[in-house]
């Protein structure tokens, strides 16, 4: 059966927590198996991420305070994407709010769920070319304390492999725009 056609049989569902950005809810479910149980679920509108590549080849990425993590996270940057929004432009508005760059040249590397244990939340990835920094970058909002990095690819593997602090989709998009970097 084609991935996404296995629903599960809706019993009953609650909201628990309408959030800003998202919403939580639990939901009594028959699993395709026949299981019925409470499953827990944070209902995501998904964010769009860009792996963006300076002229010279260099990796610019966001050191950002997390308060899940209590520290500093090394990310890609990103963003939610807005109610009927396309990701493209969810990610060429984060880019600029984020980094200070805008990219003349965008290629889609995919798309993946980020914690589907949990979540229904799925990061669209995009490789960001043909960077220009911009003489005044917009403001960040009031929740963002972050730093702009550059790094090579290889100073990111290794950062990766090393055990540095560095998010889960940052680290998988690297891989997916790997074959574009080298």
């Amino acid at each position: 059966m084609p991935f996404g056609q296995e629903l599960p049989q809706l019993i009953q569902q609650r909201l628990f927590y309408q959030g800003r950005k998202f919403n939580f809810d639990v939901a009594t479910l028959r699993l395709p198996n026949s299981a019925v149980g409470d499953w827990e679920c944070i209902r995501h509108p998904g964010g769009a991420l860009a792996v963006p590549v300076t002229p010279e080849g260099k990796l610019v990425l966001v050191r950002q305070y997390r308060f899940a993590a209590k520290g500093r996270i090394l990310e890609f940057p990103a963003g939610t994407i807005e109610i009927n929004e396309d990701p493209a432009k969810t990610i060429e508005r984060e880019i600029e709010e984020e980094t200070g760059y805008r990219a003349g040249k965008w290629q889609k590397l995919g798309e993946f769920f980020l914690a589907p244990g949990y979540s229904d939340e799925i990061i669209y990835a995009f490789l960001a070319q043909d960077l220009v920094k911009l003489e005044k970058p917009p403001a960040q909002d009031d929740d963002e304390d972050m730093e702009t990095v550059l790094f090579t690819p290889e100073e990111l593997e290794k950062a990766i492999l090393a055990g540095d602090p560095i998010d889960a989709k940052s680290i998988s998009s690297f891989f997916l725009a790997r074959p574009f970097l080298m």
